[in-house]
């Protein structure tokens, strides 16, 4: 679910987009391969005199079951997305409820990332920008976290730029 081109400030340019890692995905999609072998091994075992009824039963476990460790899971994962522009980063997330949070790139002062041994094996990490005022913007599980860090780290050194100050805030135009 890419952002709406309506939530765009005018000429405002989308750098990048991107959901969590799929890491996201593993646990789930491990769980409906071991719930469909549950479903056949049980159907398969239901003795006759339970027939159709035990079957029916099964299966309405088995549907609720995917439904809550499988679908709902892949629905948080795919309606959860983070957007850099040229002027903010955007989080979305929610399947119902939509909630958001907008940090304007002129806010950050410090940008981190954390990659644990897992997460650089799977190429994602943690991407951490810190404000003044505020506690900071945590990312987490985003893949290629380091090519995200130095799109946002020269985003925000060509806004400097684009204003005509040095590092010391004072203006060049002489």
């Amino acid at each position: 679910m890419a952002i709406s081109k309506d939530t765009l400030g005018d000429g405002e340019e989308v750098v990048l987009h991107m959901h969590t890692h799929g890491k996201a995905l593993i646990w789930p999609v491990a769980a409906l391969i071991v719930f469909s072998a549950a479903l056949g091994v049980g159907i398969a075992l239901l003795p006759a005199s339970t027939q159709p009824w035990g079957t029916w039963v099964a299966v309405g476990v088995f549907i609720l079951l995917v439904i809550w460790v499988t679908l709902l899971p892949f629905l948080r994962w795919i309606t959860s997305t983070y957007t850099v522009t040229d002027r903010r980063i955007i989080t979305r997330r929610g399947i119902l409820n939509k909630t958001g949070h907008d940090l304007p790139l002129r806010r950050i002062n410090n940008v981190n990332y954390e990659r644990s041994l897992t997460d650089r094996i799977l190429g994602c990490g943690t991407l951490v920008l810190e404000t003044a005022a505020a506690q900071p913007l945590v990312l987490h599980d985003l893949p290629r976290v380091e090519r995200v860090h130095v799109v946002i780290n020269n985003l925000l050194f060509r806004g400097n730029g684009d204003r005509g100050d040095d590092a010391w805030g004072e203006s060049n135009d002489d």
